[in-house]
């Protein structure tokens, strides 16, 4: 039996080796043996258009009219999203807002109430 390290991410002893990395084959996770964890690793950080950190549930309000794809008007400015979630892609925020249902927004164009 090999020597190798649980997973960092889930913790099964079920590792191997694939060239210079580790790899977790139930959840997909690769690493560097020895290597501490990385900014990767680390929660991401989201900030308003005044630099506010934002976080999950809070409020926020659009700072500039943005236009919607598919929608017959555009988002105007001063628009009040509440219960914002937060998520790590380009869009940042999930939200729902009144009028328009389901949208994904960037935190850049938002400002915390």
């Amino acid at each position: 039996m090999t020597d190798l390290p649980a997973c960092p991410a889930c913790g099964s002893a079920f590792t191997y080796r694939d060239g210079a990395l580790l790899v977790c084959p139930e959840c997909a996770h690769e690493w560097e043996p020895g290597a501490a964890a990385s900014a990767d690793d680390a929660p991401s950080v989201h900030k308003d258009a005044v630099g506010n950190v934002l976080a999950d549930g809070d409020s926020v309000t659009v700072v500039k009219d943005l236009k919607v794809k598919g929608a017959g008007s555009a988002l105007k400015a001063g628009t009040k999203v509440r219960n914002i979630r937060l998520v790590d892609e380009d869009h940042n925020i999930d939200c729902k807002i009144d009028g328009f249902g389901p949208m994904k927004l960037k935190s850049e164009f938002v400002r915390k109430v």
